[in-house]
Order: structure tokens, then sequence, then C-alpha cells
């Protein structure tokens, strides 16, 4: 089964809004200034693959990219997020690999338009 992008684009960015608005309005006032920046940078890097999903998935382009990028925002996010909430700081060190994980996403995606275009610049 191929994932759709546009749709789990849209779906990743509607939970990076409700999760926005959890840090935002739930979190504030339980966790200090520190553990609320890094659960918001999972937020923003959450939305940043979200977009590039509904911009890359309005080309009608799939590939090898769409699972890369989710997996990189599931992976890079998701253990920001447990970081936070459940406190095991070795998560940290799990965090860079969903980093690399949306980086070779959207080298993946450049690559596929490029070949699909015969390789013009």
């Amino acid at each position: 089964m191929r994932l759709n992008p546009t749709v789990t684009g849209a779906l990743l960015a509607a939970l990076g809004v409700g999760l926005g608005a959890f840090g935002a309005h739930g979190l504030r006032g339980v966790l200090d200034a520190g553990d609320l920046a890094t659960f918001e940078t999972g937020v923003r890097y959450q939305m940043y693959v979200a977009l590039a999903l509904l911009a890359l998935g309005a080309g009608e382009r799939r590939g090898a990219w769409v699972p890369l990028l989710l997996a990189g925002a599931v992976i890079f996010s998701g253990s920001l997020y447990l970081l936070v909430l459940t406190g095991p700081r070795w998560l940290g060190a799990v965090t860079p690999i969903g980093g690399v994980l949306m980086i070779a996403g959207l080298l993946v995606a450049a690559w596929e338009a490029r070949s699909k275009e015969g390789g013009r610049a």
C-alpha cells in the first residue's frame, strides 16, 4: 500500500495543530520553559513535514520519499514529545534519526522529481 501524500500531510498537519494547541494551553505552567520549547520544536518540524507532503503531493507524485518523511516526522517529533512528557532523556539520542529520515525523504523527492522530468534541471 502506498501512502497518499496529500491525505498523510493533511492528517499530520491536523495532528500538529492539535498538539500545538495542547502544548500552548495544556502544558504551559506544567512544563519548564526548556521542555516547552522542546515540545514546540517537535510540533514545528511535524508541521514542516506536513506542509512538504501537501506541497509535493499536489504534484501527484508518490514515491519512496512519502514513507521516509512520515517516518522522520514520527521519530523526530515523537521522540521529543515522549522525552518531554515521560522524562527519559535517552530519547534525545533517537531524535536525530528522525531528522536524517526527513532529510533523506526530501532528497529522494528531489531525485525522483528530477528523474521523472528526464534529468532536466
